[in-house]
C-alpha cells in the first residue's frame, strides 16, 4: 500500500511517500524550487517521490493532506467575531485569499493532481484524505519512533484552534490527553520576540536562538509577570493585551514595546545586547514551560519515552536542557518537526489509525527515518555538468579521507566551507554537518 503524505499552502511544503511503514522518499519543495520555505503545491517534490518508487500517482492509494482547512477558518472567523471591530484591515486582507485558495482546498487540491497526472477528479477525490494538524505533527514523531509507546508533546504555533498538545501513543494508537487553544501558544509568544527583534516569523525563529547564549534573562520575571501565566504542569495563559497577532498585521503591539522600552528592531539594523537579552529570556522562559510539561507528560502517562514534534521542537539548545533534566530515559524528536514533517505525519496517521495497521518496528532498536536522508542525491556527473555551466573553479578529490583534512584545514584558515554530501535530508537540519566540521577543525587545531 502507497500513501502519499502533503503539507502546502502555508510555508514550508512538503512530500512523503510511504510503503505500508517503510518511507519510501521525503522532500521539501523549496529544495528543487530553490525558493526558502516555499509554500505552493509541491509539484516537484511528489515526482520526485513517484519517480524513486518506481510508480504513478495511480499507483497510490491514499493521498493525506496534513490538516483541516474548514476548522482553520472557522478559528479565522471566531477570532475576527470575538475581536470586533478590531483587525477589520486584517480581515479584509485574510479571507479573500481564504475563499479563494484555502477555504476550498479540497478542489484545489483535485486540480493541482489533475494536472501532474492522467487522472480523473473523481480517482483523486477518492484518493484524497485529511488529518488534523497537531494529530499529523504527533503521529509524526510517535510511528517512525524505536519506542512501543511514548508520551508525545506538540508544541507549535497553531494548527487549526490546538497550539500545544499531551498524547499517548502505544502500538499503533494515539490518544490525545491535553490540549491549550489559540491565542494561547508558546510558538506564538516565542515568534513574538522573534517579529520585535526584528526577524522574519515563521523563519527567523532559530536566529532569536542563536542570539540567546550572548545575552542574560534580564527580563524573564518581567515576561512571566505580564506577558504569560506558567502554571505547575506547564500549561499557560497569555495576556493577549500585549499582542496583536489574532487581529493585526504585526505579533506585538504598542503596549509590548512600551514594557520593553522600544520600537521593534527593523530589519538589518544593529543588533544591541538588548536584544540578546531579550532573546535570552524567552529562551529560559520556554525551556521553563517545555520542562514543567515534560514533567508532568512523565506523570500523567508513566512512560519512560518522550517524542516531541511541532516548531518549538526545532528549538535544539531547549531539548539539550530538556536532556540534561533525565525526566525520561529516551527522547526521540522528529527531525521535521515542523509542517514539513506533517506530511509523514499524515500518511502514517491513515496507515497505523484510520486503516488499523499494526506497528512491526523493532522496539528499541533504529528509527524508521533511515538518519533522515530521505531526498534527492547528486552523482558526480550531476555535479561536474553544473560547476561546469557556471564556470567553477573546482577539484575533484576522490578520497573521503583527504577531503575531511582538506575541509578542516580551510576551517583553520578561517574560510567558508559549503559541504554537499550523499541524500538531501528531510527538515533544517543541513547546519549539523557543518557544527562537525567546525568542530573537527577545532580539534585537529588544539592538537596542534
Amino acid at each position: 500500500m502507497y500513501i502519499l503524505g502533503i503539507s502546502a499552502f502555508y510555508h514550508d511544503s512538503s512530500v512523503a511517500l510511504i510503503k505500508d511503514e517503510v518511507i519510501v522518499a521525503a522532500a521539501q519543495e523549496e529544495r528543487f524550487s530553490r525558493k526558502k520555505y516555499d509554500d505552493k503545491f509541491p509539484e516537484h517534490a511528489i515526482t520526485f517521490c513517484l519517480d524513486v518508487a518506481g510508480i504513478s500517482l495511480r499507483d497510490v492509494d491514499y493521498i493525506v493532506f496534513y490538516d483541516k482547512p474548514f476548522l482553520k477558518f472557522e478559528r479565522l472567523l471566531e477570532t475576527y467575531l470575538t475581536e470586533a471591530p478590531r483587525g477589520f484591515q486584517s480581515f479584509l486582507r485574510a479571507v479573500p485569499i481564504w475563499l479563494k485558495e484555502k477555504l476550498f482546498l479540497k478542489e484545489t487540491l483535485i486540480r493541482s493532481f489533475m494536472k501532474i497526472s492522467d487522472l480523473s477528479k473523481t480517482d483523486i477525490f477518492n484518493k484524497l484524505m485529511f488529518a488534523e494538524h497537531h494529530q499529523s505533527h504527533a503521529a509524526s514523531a510517535f510511528y517512525p519512533s524505536p519506542f512501543e509507546d511514548a508520551a508525545i508533546l506538540t508544541i507549535d504555533g497553531v494548527g487549526e484552534w490546538v497550539t500545544t498538545s499531551l498524547a499517548y501513543g502505544k502500538d499503533n494508537s494515539i490518544e490525545f490527553i491535553k490540549e491549550i487553544h489559540f491565542p494561547h501558544s508558546l510558538g506564538l509568544l516565542y515568534s513574538a520576540f522573534t517579529f520585535y527583534a526584528g526577524f522574519k516569523v515563521n523563519s527567523g525563529e532559530y536566529k532569536l536562538m542563536g542570539l540567546a547564549p550572548y545575552g542574560k534573562p534580564i527580563y524573564a520575571n518581567l515576561i512571566k509577570k505580564h506577558l504569560i501565566d506558567i502554571k505547575e504542569d506547564g500549561s499557560y495563559r497569555l495576556n493577549m493585551e500585549y499582542f496583536s497577532y489574532t487581529t493585526g498585521l504585526t505579533m506585538t503591539n504598542d503596549k509590548f514595546h512600551k514594557l520593553f522600552g522600544s520600537p521593534p528592531r527593523k530589519k538589518e539594523a544593529l543588533l544591541t545586547q538588548k536584544h540578546m537579552d531579550l532573546a535570552a529570556s524567552i529562551q529560559v522562559i520556554t525551556e521553563e514551560i517545555v520542562v514543567k510539561m515534560a514533567q508532568h507528560a512523565k506523570k500523567v502517562t508513566g512512560s519512560k519515552n518522550l517524542c516531541l514534534a511541532g516548531g518549538v521542537a526545532l528549538n535544539c539548545v531547549c531539548n539539550g536542557h530538556l536532556l540534561r533534566k533525565q525526566i525520561f530515559d529516551n527522547i526521540w524528536i522528529q527531525p521535521a518537526a515542523g509542517d514539513a514533517g506533517g506530511a509523514l505525519g499524515g500518511a502514517y496517521s491513515v496507515y497505523y489509525q484510520e486503516l488499523g495497521n499494526q506497528r512491526s518496528i523493532d522496539f528499541g532498536q533504529r528509527d524508521r527515518m533511515q538518519g533522515t536522508y530521505l531526498g534527492p542525491a547528486s552523482n558526480k556527473q550531476d555535479i561536474e555538468v553544473y560547476l561546469d555551466s557556471v564556470k567553477a573553479n573546482y577539484h575533484y578529490q576522490p578520497s573521503e579521507k583527504y577531503l575531511v583534512d582538506i575541509i578542516s584545514d580551510a576551517l583553520i584558515d578561517e574560510k567558508v566551507v559549503g559541504w554537499h554530501y550523499g541524500k538531501m535530508e528531510f527538515g533544517p537540519r543541513s547546519l549539523v554537518i557543518a557544527v562537525l566540521l567546525v568542530m573537527l577543525a577545532a580539534i585537529r587545531c588544539n592538537h596542534s
